[in-house]
């Protein structure tokens, strides 16, 4: 279990503290209840791009980073389509100087033509090297609106548009800063060698000030039911076809969920897993192949890729992966690849637990979702998923009606 306090300043930030004695150091993370999901569709990429003013330094420091280096700390940040998150690591007994900077930039971004200018580019370049350059870089900007109608999953982080990116005006920025960075639209959590009531203070001081700004009602079009194949299929210069299966499934907030991710790992988790053993290694049609679930916080997807050998009939390499996942829908998984698959999460999770860092964004995380409690009872929700019920939500998913299908082949 990791226990932690928490403590709501009036103007909404919500603070969260794990005490750690066993570490020096101390984990500052900030997560920002804004991802790509809160974009307008003709103005994409914006949280994403905010990742990157966010290091521009703010109104009263102009150096993030030297500041915090010489403080020996070290930060960085993401962003997903449902929030952007920043964290910093340092000795615990330099934290203050990771309230003052991440205060000061909430309070107010050191706004600029010219700063605004350089991460454009930044964006831009990013958006060449990663999407376009890079192999099978773009597959997701293909399978979102594949699989996505209305819901603004359609697009990815980077956007749906770099010209959004490009176009983007002084203005529009300043009015996505003051929508989402502000208080009561984020949580601070702080893990390591620190005492609650010495954080709360710190939050007090640092972020007690900052005005709480209006808030913002989300209100997302909902995914209509597939009700039927979706298929796309385009020519890249790529060394081998890939295959993208996606499938509708639930929130990650979902009762249902930990047993989506579960059917994701009996596929692929480890080469012994089903795709990897039978599809590589035993009738060697496909040299990778893997499943996953997005875990976003709307409802996600479950994805399957896959690249056959060169020389291999699409279709057929298609059918036999089918085959496979289709299989679940039929036939019980066995008790001891749901027990292995089961044993694989609760030690990555115990190894989480370790980590003073990923405590922290982890209680950010379940906080978001409602009560940072959420965390502590991961391991409990799935170790109670069974082979009927993987069964049962195999037989909702993974169906021909609720899946895309993307062709990724060479030119």
């Amino acid at each position: 279990m990791v226990s932690y306090k928490k403590h709501t300043l009036d103007n909404g930030l919500r603070v969260i503290v794990h005490s750690d004695g066993t570490t020096p150091m101390a984990a500052v993370n900030i997560l920002y209840d804004v991802g790509a999901r809160d974009e307008e569709p003709e103005r994409t990429g914006f949280a994403h791009l905010f990742e990157h003013l966010m290091f521009e330094g703010s109104v009263n420091v102009d150096r993030f980073d030297q500041n915090l280096q010489n403080a020996g700390g070290e930060n960085n940040a993401f962003t997903t389509n449902d929030i952007t998150n920043y964290y910093i690591s340092l000795p615990a007994q330099n934290i203050e100087t990771a309230f003052w900077l991440e205060s000061d930039r909430m309070l107010g971004l050191g706004f600029s033509e010219e700063k605004l200018k350089t991460q454009k580019n930044v964006v831009t370049e990013e958006y060449r090297q990663s999407y376009l350059n890079q192999p099978y870089g773009d597959s997701w900007l293909l399978l979102r609106p594949l699989a996505y109608r209305v819901h603004p999953y359609r697009w990815a982080t980077i956007g749906k548009n770099i010209e959004h990116i490009q176009e983007a005006s002084l203005g529009d920025v300043k009015k996505f800063f003051s929508t989402f960075y502000r208080p009561s639209n984020a949580i601070l959590s702080v893990a390591g060698n620190v005492q609650p009531e010495k954080i709360f203070s710190l939050a007090e001081k640092w972020f007690g000030d900052i005005p709480a700004g209006t808030p913002h009602v989300r209100n997302l079009p909902r995914e209509p039911e597939q009700d039927g194949t979706k298929r796309s299929s385009v020519r890249r210069d790529v060394p081998q076809h890939q295959i993208f299966m996606a499938f509708h499934m639930c929130e990650r907030s979902h009762p249902d969920f930990h047993t989506a991710d579960l059917i994701s790992d009996i596929l692929s988790n480890g080469e012994s897993a089903r795709l990897p053993s039978r599809l590589v290694h035993d009738s060697k049609v496909f040299s990778e192949v893997n499943a996953f679930v997005t875990g976003n916080l709307d409802p996600g997807l479950l994805v399957v890729a896959g690249k056959p050998h060169n020389g291999v009939d699409i279709e057929k390499a298609e059918d036999m992966l089918w085959k496979e996942i289709s299989d679940l829908v039929h036939n019980l998984a066995s008790k001891r690849e749901l027990d292995k698959v089961k044993n694989r999460v609760e030690a990555t999770q115990t190894f989480s637990d370790s980590n003073v860092m990923a405590k922290a964004m982890n209680l950010a995380y379940y906080e978001l979702q409602g009560d940072a409690s959420l965390y502590n009872y991961q391991k409990d929700a799935y170790s109670a998923v069974s082979q009927e019920g993987l069964r049962r939500l195999a037989r909702e998913i993974i169906r021909e009606e609720n899946m895309s299908v993307l062709h990724y082949g060479l030119v």
